[in-house]
């Protein structure tokens, strides 16, 4: 809508943004006027967000948190904030959450969160997953995690899928594993 200025060209644009909107509803099942909400009025090109997860380990064990909101377990990690850099922005959640100072030592992922996770969001996400080296630190109780431990992967707890499955967990685990790595991406 920002890029149109006929008004025969906008009023087009205003039915196949009505249009998008129904089909965004048909995929993900969210209400048509939350689909509005969230899109219609942003004007410019729409761009994906981004989340971070943090892949610590400890002799094959990995790191999780107990997210408070959910009563599920996951990879320390979230949005990332403007004006902190991926790493920065690792390192931040990494310690917010589970207490944990932590060097972020390789860039195991970027995956495109709908192809990965469920449910089928209407917003753009793209994950980033880290390897990370721990520095530091101690668990203490916070705003988002109640708790933090080290899981083997044949004895993980209830995981929240929207934030990592367990196919993402053995691919972290399989980073940590592997000195020649290669980032993976969607």
């Amino acid at each position: 809508m920002k890029y149109g200025h006929d008004v025969f060209d906008r009023e087009r644009y205003e039915q196949i943004r009505q249009i998008a909107a129904e089909m965004m509803t048909a995929k993900t099942g969210m209400p048509i006027e939350k689909v509005k909400t969230l899109f219609c009025g942003d004007e410019g090109y729409q761009t994906p967000k981004i989340k971070i997860r943090a892949a610590i380990f400890k002799s094959d064990k990995i790191l999780l948190v107990h997210e408070k909101l959910t009563d599920d377990w996951s990879l320390p990690g979230g949005w990332c904030e403007a004006n902190l850099s991926t790493e920065e922005n690792c390192i931040k959640e990494a310690e917010e959450e589970s207490g944990r100072d932590v060097k972020p030592i390789k860039l195991i992922a970027l995956q495109d969160r709908n192809k990965h996770n469920k449910p089928i969001l209407a917003t753009g996400i793209m994950k980033a997953f880290y390897l990370c080296k721990v520095l530091g630190g101690e668990f203490e109780k916070n705003t988002e995690t109640t708790d933090c431990r080290y899981f083997s992967l044949d004895n993980l707890p209830k995981l929240s899928i929207d934030r990592n499955t367990p196919e993402q967990i053995i691919m972290c685990y399989e980073a940590s594993k592997d000195p020649n790595w290669q980032t993976i991406f969607d």
